[in-house]
């Protein structure tokens, strides 16, 4: 059915059009306590083999919702609710921003792709802390990625990226340090390491003084070259964050301008995985993340190390209940091959 409905109208229509109103109908779906719970209850991961630890927070299952869909944290209790493990909201800038011009939203359909230059378009840090703080209906574990505001010049980086930690990362299960989109100039500079040490560590100065001490992890982007792979790894281990998201979209397509997401995403995204577990092995938590499109996809990376799986193109085309629809094939997977926990299968091809 939602395939009919995708081929026959939503692809017809606008693309950003499409996304904000579903975030605008999940958004609405958070404020209805029943209906939310019913859903929760009939599509959220459950079974026990699916749960996973890292960094110190639970996961009831390892597949999340990546960055770029709940930009403002509007909605993230009713993408649990259909199905989710973990929900990443933002890009979260320090100072709100309206993005790009549009159009800057494009499917790729026969590649099942999405192209967008967005442009990290938000309400800023505080307009986002304030829904942070509302009670939560259901169980969800909501991550917040953190980006830098656009005006700001790369010198002051640092100081911008703290200013959005100080108010989030107390309301945050984790926090993410966004270093590798494509669409905002200069973003993907900050990425070497001279410049990366010095943000990460002001950054975690504010996660290890929140009352819990909140995770800390650093998204980077496909294209990196492998020996910058490996450097943000070192750094990684160095400075003792929690984990490492691989990874952002790629420049690497030759189409629109902006960043390819999906299918074509999938090879390199897993090349960078390998290479980062034999890098650290399991002493930080692994988040893949590009081209993940079904229960394969999530075990293929699951046993090449990753902790959690991250999609979001992938539901696109793959209609409203993917999470959860794949969540239960993990489950039957993890117990046909005799495994009490899915946590049993991560890295068993790296070792």
């Amino acid at each position: 059915m939602y395939r009919l409905v995708f081929t026959q109208v939503l692809r017809r229509l606008d693309a950003e059009a499409v996304h904000r109103l579903t975030v605008s109908a999940l958004a609405l779906l958070a404020r209805l306590p029943l209906l939310k719970r019913l859903l929760h209850r009939a599509f959220a991961p459950h079974d026990p083999a699916l749960r996973i630890t890292a960094f110190g927070v639970h996961f009831p299952g390892p597949l999340g919702l990546a960055a770029g869909f709940d930009k403002d944290a509007a909605c993230a209790e009713a993408v649990a609710a259909l199905g989710f493990g973990h929900v990443e909201v933002g890009t979260i800038t320090a100072h709100a921003q309206p993005g790009n011009p549009r159009p800057r939203l494009f499917r790729l359909v026969p590649r099942h792709a999405v192209i967008n230059r967005m442009g990290f378009n938000n309400d800023g840090a505080a307009a986002a802390a304030r829904r942070l703080r509302r009670t939560r209906g259901v169980p969800v574990v909501v991550g917040v990625n953190i980006g830098k505001t656009k005006v700001v010049p790369e010198p002051e980086a640092a100081a911008d990226y703290v200013a959005s930690a100080r108010e989030l990362a107390p309301l945050a299960d984790y926090l993410v340090v966004n270093v590798s989109s494509p669409n905002t100039p200069g973003l993907r500079d900050l990425q070497a390491v001279s410049l990366l040490r010095p943000l990460l560590t002001a950054v975690k100065e504010v996660t290890d003084g929140t009352p819990r001490r909140t995770p800390l992890l650093v998204k980077i982007a496909p294209d990196l070259a492998d020996e910058d792979v490996d450097a943000v790894a070192d750094l990684a281990l160095e400075l003792g964050l929690d984990g490492i998201i691989a990874t952002n979209t790629t420049i690497r397509h030759g189409g629109e301008s902006g960043g390819l997401s999906g299918r074509p995403l999938k090879g390199r995204s897993l090349e960078v995985l390998r290479r980062l577990r034999a890098r650290v092995g399991d002493r930080i938590a692994l988040v893949s993340v590009g081209g993940v499109e079904d229960a394969d996809d999530v075990w293929e990376r699951v046993l090449a190390g990753a902790t959690l799986v991250q999609g979001y193109t992938g539901w696109i085309y793959g209609g409203p209940l993917w999470a959860a629809r794949i969540h239960r094939q993990l489950a039957r997977r993890v117990h046909r091959h005799g495994l009490k926990n899915i946590t049993e299968a991560i890295g068993r091809t790296a070792a």
